[in-house]
């Protein structure tokens, strides 16, 4: 078990008021000592990193995507459109995923997020078609492979278009099978210790696209297994006038009337609350993942990440669906969610402390972790290391500020659980040009076989 001591930052974001200017001892998976000024480690190390042209923070943690849609990126029947119609263009297309397209957006994506600096990933895969059903298994392989931490969400699609729903019959599930997968799943998969590195999540895609039963049936067995929830909610005002003409019920109410408006669930978008949602979100202790690049993309709305906060919502960040955002990069991210919200709110009221926070922390915490996203004594040894050596950075006088206004692009190192797993900018392991190779081709593959059904 070796012992590291990252040595004199140029700068370090740890979330919380600890002291790390000296550096962060690392022994095996955890953090074991933070360093002040001038300070040494009180224990013998194996080895020094010098992180003097560094800037340091923990781990950035994603807290909702679909790594899928890296095979739809700038897609040119889904371009200037929103959600409603944009799902629309989409789902016939998505309906032709295989598992060797799933398994290289998987790698791709993961790997595009590793090169940003997160260290943790989500995602939420709710499209299984004949074929394609242990797509959830893939993932966990691949994630395996590459060293990262994941959480993924056995996502869900029951209610068809001739019922009513969104998605077209043939990409969903009957709810027996759902359940059935989602059982097979959690028992396979999930780790619920302390430094778990793979856990599974129930993620029923949106209220127009899946039952109720199914909902009810999910928080169910969510409780039983004692595993987080996740769906979409609030991303537009079209699903709000979808909740209260199928249910009567506004998509807060309705959550509640499922069984999910408890402190497991955790919700991406979350744009469109009053005040009073605001609240009761906040009593129950739900997490909101911002996801500010694709409700800018797709015209959803600004998420209200001040008074969501303030209610003692748990606010995180994430890239979302690649095809939504065309990027799956979370530093990035984290510089949108600071402007975007800075429109809302103006800039003394949003500092990049603010949108640091959302993307390590506040995911973790909506994701119902607490042994990531700090960098404190005790915690996981998950960390970004990014250099400020790039032309946008020249002139820059605050470090960890100019990370965020500057816009940095890539990490040069990442270490997840004590181990490297970007060094000099590069995932360890991964064969790039391949991996483009392969993953290019599987794009333009699925976008042939979508035409051919169109054709059809």
């Amino acid at each position: 078990m070796e012992t590291i001591w990252i040595k004199h930052p140029l700068a370090v974001y740890t979330g919380n008021t600890d002291d790390a200017r000296g550096g962060i001892v690392v022994k095996g998976d955890k953090i074991v000592e933070l360093l002040a000024l001038n300070q040494s480690p009180s224990i013998p190390v194996d080895y020094t990193v010098d992180a003097s042209r560094h800037v340091i923070t923990p781990g950035l943690v994603n807290a909702h995507h679909h790594f899928y849609q890296t095979l739809t990126r700038a897609y040119p029947d889904a371009l200037n459109k929103e959600l409603f119609h944009w799902l629309q263009s989409l789902y016939p297309v998505w309906a032709n995923l295989d598992e060797e397209m799933m398994q290289v957006a998987t790698e791709l994506a993961l790997v595009e997020l590793m090169m940003s600096g997160c260290t943790t990933a989500s995602d939420h895969h709710y499209l299984l078609p004949s074929g394609l059903e242990h797509a959830i298994d893939l993932q966990v392989e691949a994630a395996k492979n590459l060293g990262v931490r994941a959480i993924f969400t056995r996502g869900s699609m029951s209610l068809g278009e001739d019922d009513g729903g969104l998605p077209p019959r043939h990409t969903i599930q009957t709810e027996q099978a759902i359940i059935d997968d989602s059982t097979r799943l959690i028992r396979e998969y999930h780790q619920n210790h302390d430094g778990a590195m793979t856990q599974i999540a129930l993620a029923p895609c949106s209220p127009f696209s899946v039952t109720t039963d199914l909902m009810k049936e999910t928080a169910y067995l969510g409780k039983e297994y004692q595993v987080m929830l996740h769906t979409h909610l609030c991303e537009t005002l079209d699903e709000e006038d979808f909740c209260i003409e199928r249910f009567g019920l506004r998509p807060v109410d309705y959550l509640e009337e499922v069984g999910w408006l408890n402190d497991r669930t955790w919700l991406a978008h979350g744009i469109h609350f009053n005040k009073q949602e605001i609240e009761r979100l906040g009593k129950a202790g739900v997490g909101i993942c911002h996801c500010p690049t694709s409700n800018m993309m797709l015209a959803s709305g600004i998420c209200k990440n001040r008074e969501l906060e303030a209610a003692g919502v748990k606010v995180g960040l994430g890239v979302d669906g690649s095809a939504s955002n065309d990027g799956s990069n979370l530093i990035a991210e984290v510089r949108m969610a600071m402007y975007l919200q800075r429109l809302q709110y103006g800039s003394a009221n949003v500092t990049h402390f603010d949108a640091l926070r959302w993307a390590t922390s506040g995911s973790a915490r909506a994701m119902g972790r607490t042994d990531i996203g700090e960098i404190a004594v005790g915690k996981q040894a998950d960390l970004a290391m990014f250099l400020l050596d790039d032309i946008r950075f020249s002139g820059s006088h605050d470090p960890l500020a100019a990370l965020i206004l500057c816009g940095a692009q890539h990490a040069d190192r990442v270490m997840v659980a004590g181990e490297w797993r970007v060094l000099d900018g590069t995932v360890r392991g991964v064969d790039m040009e391949l991996l483009l190779r392969r993953h290019r081709a599987a794009a333009k593959r699925l976008a042939q076989k979508a035409q051919q059904t169109i054709r059809r």
